[in-house]
């Protein structure tokens, strides 16, 4: 007579997964809007739906993943644990979802600070898309502030930003030198002439405002070495304080990228002056545990940024 054993069997050693994908989709939107309500909204369900999943999950995974603060979510540890874990599986659950049956796969998520997003950006996304005829391109702009948490957030696929500022949880690599400039109108009273750092501190300022990267180069090239800066106009576009300044009332700082078409049309005019150079790196982020898709890595080469794909996968 064989004797019985308590051995598992091989069925019954395997892994049985207890969440799934929607749940994760949830999850992932709740700790983004900080509700269930607006994860909902974001993920076109019910708010009543997304609640018993984000339970589901929570009863799955056996541990909390928000704490419950008011009426809002805030991810706690467990919670921090998992979110670029479930990022990275939906990332590539949109890729499977694409490899049959389309012409294009998931869109590439990019989002890049007003002067590079305005002015470096849309060229090299075009010929991307000319060589890429079936390739996606959703590009988001904002300050660098606002990119910085976008990424963090893994709201976008790649980031790139102007400014020094960083995040613990965020890769940076070197891009493209930029160069910061003052500018007037042709017609302002300091125009075409060698302007000493009195003057510039007595002078009307039109800049970008806090959170922009440029804002922030700016205040760290100018405050050593005016005794003011007297700032008469701050907006969140470039744009706009070119239209400001062309109208001869204020001078700015802004990037010579920002500025070309400008200065070739003769709207505005480079001032000569005192102070030093002012040049900044602008740089490329990812999340640390973002692992880039196949379409990512081809446009960072496209960009001309090298980077080691073995410290951006989970």
């Amino acid at each position: 007579m064989s004797e019985k054993t308590d051995q598992p069997t091989a069925s019954s050693q395997r892994l049985q997964l207890r969440f799934n994908l929607r749940q994760l989709e949830i999850f992932a939107a709740t700790a983004r809007e900080g509700s269930t309500r607006a994860a909902a909204e974001r993920v076109a369900r019910s708010q009543s739906a997304a609640s018993a999943a984000l339970g589901d999950l929570e009863a799955a995974m056996g541990v909390l993943l928000f704490d419950r603060v008011g009426r809002g979510l805030r991810l706690n540890e467990n919670g921090r644990t998992l979110l670029p874990r479930a990022c990275a599986l939906l990332d590539q659950a949109r890729e499977m979802q694409t490899l049959f049956g389309t012409l294009h796969g998931a869109p590439l998520r990019v989002a890049a600070s007003f002067t590079i997003g305005e002015y470096l950006l849309p060229g090299l996304i075009s010929k991307w898309t000319q060589n890429h005829p079936h390739g996606l391109v959703q590009l988001q702009i904002g300050n660098t502030r606002d990119i910085i948490d976008t990424i963090a957030s893994f709201d976008a696929d790649l980031g790139f930003i102007e400014g020094p500022q960083t995040h613990p949880d965020l890769i940076t690599r070197p891009w493209m030198e930029d160069e910061l400039v003052i500018v007037a109108s042709p017609r302002h009273k300091l125009a075409r002439r060698l302007v000493t750092t009195s003057q510039l501190a007595k002078a009307t300022w039109a800049l970008r405002e806090n959170g922009s990267g440029t804002r922030q180069v700016t205040d760290s090239w100018l405050a050593p070495h005016l005794s003011e800066i007297r700032v008469g106009f701050e907006m969140g576009s470039s744009e706009a304080i070119k239209h400001v300044v062309a109208a001869g009332s204020a001078l700015s700082c802004l990037s010579r990228h920002a500025v070309a078409q400008s200065l070739d049309d003769g709207h505005l005019v480079v001032l000569r002056t005192e102070l030093p150079p002012a040049r900044r790196r602008l740089t490329m982020v990812v999340h640390r545990d973002k692992r880039l898709g196949s379409s990512a890595e081809a446009f960072v080469r496209h960009c001309g940024v090298r980077w080691p794909q073995s410290k951006t996968k989970p």
